[in-house]
């Protein structure tokens, strides 16, 4: 019989970590992903409403500033928008001197549109403001590891963006 050490009984080996939590389904992830993107996209339109542009245009600038020259009938697909639609925005960016209209080399009767450097200056101003609300944001709502986590998973959005 060995003898007492005096030293309390050794712990028993720690059980392994339990499983992980089964992945949700996509149905599920799908309709949070959608709910709070959405809110976020309204927080960021918010956040710029000084320079009083409707949601589509900064996203016409940005396209034009992105792709370079459209014509109206590119962008209304691009956005997803009638061309009539497009027709009063792309008017209104232009009365603004945003966007700048010229004839289409391709078929001189339709005409390209392209962002002026005023336009591109709003757009740049736009920018900034939302970029320093999410900074801002990101800064006081989260801790590194959270801020880490938002990261990757900005990688993944990117990734099924492009799909």
């Amino acid at each position: 019989m060995p003898e007492p050490t005096g030293n309390p009984p050794a712990e028993p080996p720690a059980a392994s970590s339990p499983a992980p939590a089964p992945a949700p389904a996509p149905e599920q992830v799908a309709l949070r992903l959608s709910a709070v993107l959405g809110r976020l996209l309204r927080r960021l339109r918010t956040t710029s409403s000084e320079s009083l542009l409707t949601p589509t245009q900064p996203s016409v600038l940005a396209r034009l500033d992105r792709e370079g020259p459209a014509t109206t009938a590119a962008l209304a697909r691009a956005e997803y928008v009638r061309p009539q639609s497009m027709r009063l925005t792309v008017g209104t960016l232009e009365s603004r001197g945003l966007v700048g209209r010229a004839p289409d080399p391709a078929d001189g009767r339709k005409s390209v549109v392209s962002i002026t450097r005023t336009g591109l200056e709003v757009l740049t101003a736009v920018r900034a403001v939302k970029n320093d609300w999410l900074a801002e944001a990101l800064a006081a709502e989260l801790d590194d590891e959270e801020r880490r986590t938002v990261a990757e998973a900005a990688e993944l959005l990117d990734r099924l963006a492009g799909a």
